[in-house]
């Protein structure tokens, strides 16, 4: 195969921290997502309704980053030369800490909601 290259040892390195640092970043994540809904579980129907939404939306998130990890990869695979797989590279992690902060957030207020549904007498 003429047309394709070999990545050189720093940018296999790089990609790789990248990798890791981004599979780290979503670990805790749904670490903290798992944790939010075994606090939930077993409280009045509310709560446990709660836990279901959050747990919906850590899956819903998952499934994002699982498919937008694909699309990287997909593209990756048809980068032409180097400084387009840099691009891709750098693009794709820049993206994706953004959406994990996002995500993050958003699943940290829905964990804070459904915590004070948990506590709220109801009338």
């Amino acid at each position: 195969m003429a047309d394709r290259f070999e990545l050189p040892t720093d940018m296999k390195a790089f990609a790789e921290k990248s990798v890791e640092q981004a599979r780290q970043a979503f670990d805790g994540f749904i670490s903290a997502a798992h944790q939010a809904v075994s606090t939930l579980e077993g409280q009045s129907e509310t709560a446990r309704q709660s836990a279901k939404d959050v747990t919906a939306k850590a899956m819903t998130f998952a499934q994002k980053n699982v498919a937008s990890s694909f699309e990287f990869m997909q593209k990756l695979v048809q980068a032409k030369d180097f400084q387009e797989v840099l691009k891709l590279q750098t693009d794709y992690v820049k993206t994706q800490m953004q959406v994990l902060t996002e995500q993050a957030k958003e699943l940290g207020e829905s964990t804070a909601k459904a915590a004070k549904d948990a506590t709220t007498p109801r009338s």
